[in-house]
């Protein structure tokens, strides 16, 4: 029987680029033999993307769409759609085109021919993107790399192909706090990557700004390592030690050569320096509290409006 691959396309105020991506999706997987399955997600548009998705729906039986009550994010729908998927293969792909659909074919051919559970992109160049956000972005993978046991690929996307047991391994994982890179690389498997250039969005804008791509990032960092808090610990001995060595001093200069401390200013700056490092380790332990929290909750990840 012919393959089937399910793709999840997960969807947020794109009525310009859907169209254009249906389009391109066919006509660049039209000589691949196997059976498509297209999934959009709706994440809580207020544009016309979902009547679109309807649309297509309509004219091809093999386009499904799910839409939720309101905006749950982008790994929200990643897992509405992988649970959606009935598919032999699994693969996630955005919409705007940053995602080439021409890369299927080869990362078909890495997991029947090849071997591979998984198939993965990265990117090897951000052309187009703001210099700023390239360089946090790279001393993001480069510090999660280091304080973390679960290795993060430097530029990889979200774009990949998957086997079923694969999917269903990830699918076991029911977190609320959802970091999908660093999930897809927890939960092990062989995964072969294939790298290309940066591709621009065929229309519309992200709708990741610098803030939430910040947040996004603490957000990784909090799920998959416990080293900043092994960080709070340290800086506190640290500084305790610098105290006590300064008390020392002080003392000693005071008794044997009689000179007073002078220190006002001295001390507002230590007093200022200490609480901002006291309020900095703060907010590590209230970052880790307030993930324990929301997973305490057992909130459902995402809740569906409708779909077909």
């Amino acid at each position: 029987m012919m393959k089937k691959i399910s793709v999840v396309i997960p969807c947020l105020n794109e009525e310009d680029s859907i169209p254009l991506f249906y389009e391109a999706f066919l006509k660049e997987t039209e000589c691949i033999p196997v059976e498509f399955e297209l999934i959009f997600i709706d994440d809580g548009s207020t544009d016309s993307s979902l009547e679109i998705m309807k649309s297509l729906s309509k004219k091809n039986i093999n386009v499904h769409y799910i839409s939720f009550s309101r905006n749950f994010g982008k790994e929200a729908g990643i897992l509405a759609g992988m649970e959606a998927a009935m598919g032999d293969y699994v693969a996630i792909m955005d919409v705007d085109l940053q995602d080439p659909p021409s890369l299927l074919k080869e990362m078909l051919a890495g997991i029947e021919q090849e071997g591979y559970d998984c198939v993965a992109s990265r990117r090897v160049t951000r052309k187009g993107d703001p210099k700023l956000r390239s360089f946090f972005a790279r001393m993001f993978y480069k510090i999660i790399n280091r304080i973390s046991n679960t290795e993060i690929v430097d530029g990889a996307r979200d774009f990949r192909l998957m086997t079923r047991q694969m999917v269903d391994a990830v699918l076991n994982i029911r977190e609320v706090g959802r970091f999908s890179k660093g999930i897809f690389s927890w939960v092990g498997f062989k995964t072969k990557w294939i790298e290309y250039e940066n591709v621009n969005r065929i229309a519309g804008e992200t709708k990741w700004s610098f803030w939430k791509l910040l947040l996004y990032a603490i957000d990784g960092m909090i799920c998959f390592t416990t080293a900043l808090l092994a960080i709070a610990s340290f800086a506190g001995i640290f500084f305790c030690a610098i105290a006590f060595s300064m008390l020392l001093f002080f003392f000693v200069k005071t008794i044997v050569w009689g000179d007073p401390v002078a220190g006002f200013p001295a001390l507002v700056c230590i007093i200022l320096f200490l609480g901002g490092i006291q309020l900095f380790c703060i907010g590590i332990l209230g970052q880790y509290l307030s993930k324990t929290y929301m997973e305490t909750k057992k909130r459902p990840i995402y809740i569906v409006k409708e779909q077909k």
